[in-house]
């Protein structure tokens, strides 16, 4: 199912979750925070953009989205990966981008993340060398003499510490390039 915009619509969407993801990858990189002061508003501007411009079906199509989105990064979540402002936030973009371009967001966001933490593993450890590059983002237990350090739960700051990026930024990187293709396809298609 494709589902079909007005050209008033794509760019009310594309304006809208471009704010929103700058928005998000900030606060993202600063605080490793997505706030839901900026999540919660934007997912009832999305129903409310929805109902506006697509009625019912659109409704449909963002509640499809968010069950996409939502769902999958809440399990990821649940799994003890990422944080609940990742998923957060693309329940809020969801909402707005509806079931295919969600898909797609998470496609190209699985990609952005594969070449992102290849790029900074490789650049630590040239820069650092491969010990410390391991014992920076593996929680392996153990120190550089190899010596192991008795065991204690990793705290969420630790986690932070140990992980390779802010996860916003690959899902804005990938909301752009998605909604860039959005916008384009419906200028070359009229």
């Amino acid at each position: 199912m494709d589902f079909p915009l007005t050209e008033l619509s794509l760019y009310v969407m594309a304006i809208s979750v471009g704010i929103f993801t700058v928005i998000a990858a900030i606060t993202d990189y600063k605080a490793r925070k997505i706030y839901n002061v900026l999540t919660v508003p934007f997912f009832v501007l999305g129903i409310i953009y929805q109902s506006v411009f697509n009625g019912w079906e659109g409704l449909m199509y963002g509640g499809l989205g968010f069950l996409a989105g939502f769902g999958s990064f809440f399990l990821i979540w649940m799994a003890g990966s990422g944080a609940a402002g990742d998923v957060k936030m693309m329940g809020a973009l969801s909402v707005w981008l509806g079931f295919k371009a969600t898909l797609a967001v998470m496609i190209v966001g699985t990609l952005f993340v594969l070449v992102g933490s290849f790029m900074i593993l490789f650049w630590s450890v040239i820069r650092r060398g491969a010990r410390k590059t391991k014992e920076t983002y593996l929680a392996t237990g153990k120190t550089l003499k190899g010596k192991k350090k008795k065991y204690k739960a990793e705290t969420m700051e630790q986690k932070q510490k140990r992980g390779l990026m802010p996860f916003a930024l690959p899902v804005v990187l990938a909301t752009w390039s998605v909604t860039t293709w959005m916008v384009v396809k419906s200028i070359v298609l009229q």
